[in-house]
């Protein structure tokens, strides 16, 4: 098969590395993590992305719902496949079971990886958490800056306080190692974080299994494959997103 990733860069890595080693033909699209700060645009351009994506046998989506960004994404003459996954966090963790249990146990988790880290423009955390650095008072400076010339002024103070409340509410930091570059400096940092807002910190192991057989063509129950014609919705549930058949005309 011939097939389109179009995903975050914040899995930059492990999408090479799984492609290298896919019996497919993979050609790798990746979108800013940036894009997530909008969910609206970031919907906007991955549905333009699918629709110039032509000569493929499919696409395969490196994004989970990811703040509701990809329902509403629509298959036009080719399959959309994409991992039933709430965020990145879940493929980094290898399961949407292993993903469920942390956030069940541990619901005030600030998450950091390599990629994540390396690619948000600012030191960071991902899945929710907000993106700070060690020197937080810089770090909260530039935020309220790029809202400010995002939003104006009255919906970025608004933001910035949703922000900070939203912190106010993590309790662990934990770091994902996929084993794939030199993650110590990261580690080391996030490890930092934690101990500057005093957070409990922890490593957790990182599984590449569900990026694995995205790219690879191993789309078991795991994933949800949009034919022609559907559209992806929220399902509200554990199976995390469904498809919306095309009205007939």
């Amino acid at each position: 098969m011939r097939l389109k990733c179009i995903a975050c860069d914040v899995l930059a890595r492990p999408i090479y590395l799984c492609a290298a080693r896919s019996p497919h033909v993979v050609d790798i699209d990746l979108l800013e993590r940036g894009l997530h700060d909008q969910p609206n645009v970031l919907r906007a351009e991955l549905q333009s992305r699918i629709e110039r994506s032509q000569n493929y046998d499919a696409i395969v989506l490196g994004y989970g719902l990811c703040g509701q960004a990809t329902a509403g994404l629509k298959a036009d003459d080719k399959p959309i496949i994409i991992p039933r996954a709430h965020d990145c966090i879940t493929l980094f963790l290898g399961s949407r079971q292993r993903y469920k249990n942390q956030f069940e146990t541990q619901p005030g988790t600030s998450w950091y990886s390599l990629d994540t880290m390396e690619r948000a423009g600012r030191t960071g955390g991902s899945g929710g958490s907000l993106a700070w650095g060690t020197n937080a008072n810089q770090d909260l400076e530039k935020i309220h800056a790029e809202y400010v010339k995002k939003y104006g002024r009255d919906n970025a103070n608004y933001l910035m306080e949703a922000l900070e409340e939203w912190q106010s509410r993590y309790q662990r930091a934990v770091f994902v190692d996929l084993e794939i570059g030199d993650a110590g400096k990261m580690e080391a940092e996030a490890m930092a974080i934690a101990r500057k807002h005093r957070w409990a910190f922890e490593k957790l192991a990182g599984n590449l299994l569900l990026i694995r057989r995205l790219l690879h063509g191993d789309w078991n129950e795991d994933f949800l494959t949009l034919q022609p014609g559907q559209e992806l919705i929220m399902t509200h549930d554990d199976e995390i997103m469904g498809v919306r058949a095309e009205r007939s005309v």
